[in-house]
């Protein structure tokens, strides 16, 4: 039988979702050669070249760190061929993986993806769940191959989504779902006990990146699809509006189906929230942001930004 300290292993992921999947890895004993993650990007107001979360973590414990722009040039994937990698392991890493690479470990590369395949293939697959108005999610490992997210099956893990539950805090959630779908699937592949299942195509759904765009909120549509829209892009890129010309982003939101009016037109606006008439139903806003500003609960926006019944949150 396998042990993790027999495999060779590189882990490739950038953000905060692949941090608790790399931790895992670490308290398994796995033998880790290398940490490759994007290059160091400009953050905050100074603009100053800042780390990923993953490399972070990685230089904590003196593995060593991989940045190459792009890991389909020739030169990148020699300098990992020379690592001599028995298992790649995949989290959010955030480039394609050239098929030289793909082929390269004896025990494949292994990727761990943020739905339950093969729903959802794609970059957005949280905020695209929450956004449809799914009940359950969960994650997905798989042995990758050339296609998005197209690979064979390994480990499934599942949970329930909250009705009132944001893409942030559902990400916290499935990171760690990931780690545990991830830690199964290492016993299993060192068992022998590691059986791939083939995705059925026809079942499969896209989840493309978000885009600020994709916030703009339409009025007309029913209470319910803005309210997941709002929590299934909160907190990035925010579900917006306009209020005199104004781009006005809202978040927090619940569901009256009880009571109408003209799409758009604030019915009432005090302590408990700011209540908009939808396509169906009503809105109930409890926090909001103007530009330049810091997100305010309702009671505090309306104490500097009184929103008067009858006004109306326009179209551009």
């Amino acid at each position: 039988m396998l042990k993790p300290e027999d495999l060779r292993t590189v882990f490739m992921g950038t953000p905060e979702f692949a941090v608790g999947s790399l931790q895992g890895l670490l308290d398994s004993g796995i033998h880790l050669v290398g940490v490759y993650t994007q290059p160091d990007r400009p953050k905050g107001r100074g603009k100053k070249l800042a780390a990923s979360p993953v490399k972070q973590l990685a230089l904590e414990h003196e593995i060593p760190v991989y940045q190459p722009q792009k890991l389909r040039d020739s030169a990148a994937v020699e300098e990992l061929r020379q690592l001599q990698p028995d298992l790649i392991i995949v989290v959010a890493y955030g480039q394609i993986l050239p098929q030289a690479v793909l082929d390269m470990p004896r025990y494949h590369c292994i990727n761990v993806h943020a739905s339950l395949l093969p729903k959802y293939r794609g970059a957005a697959p949280i905020n695209k769940a929450i956004i449809d108005g799914e009940t359950e999610t969960g994650v997905t490992t798989m042995m990758m191959d050339v296609g998005l997210d197209t690979g064979d099956m390994l480990v499934k893990r599942s949970l329930d989504i909250g009705k009132n539950e944001t893409s942030g805090e559902l990400h916290d959630r499935l990171a760690l779902l990931g780690r545990e779908a991830l830690e199964e699937t290492l016993r299993q592949l060192c068992s022998g006990t590691l059986v791939a299942e083939k995705q059925n195509d026809e079942l499969s759904c896209y989840a493309p990146m978000m885009k600020k765009e994709d916030g703009l909120i339409d009025w007309h549509r029913s209470a319910e699809d803005i309210h997941n829209q709002v929590r299934g892009l909160d907190p990035w890129p925010g579900a917006y509006t306009y209020l005199d010309g104004e781009v006005l982003k809202i978040a927090t939101t619940t569901v009256n189906l009880e009571v109408s009016g003209e799409p758009g037109t604030i019915l009432s606006a005090d302590k408990a929230g700011v209540c908009v008439a939808c396509g169906a139903g009503v809105l109930n806003i409890g926090e909001l942001q103007l530009p330049g500003k810091k997100r305010l609960s309702a009671m505090n926006f309306l104490s500097g930004r009184p929103l008067f019944v009858g006004t109306q949150l326009e179209q551009p």
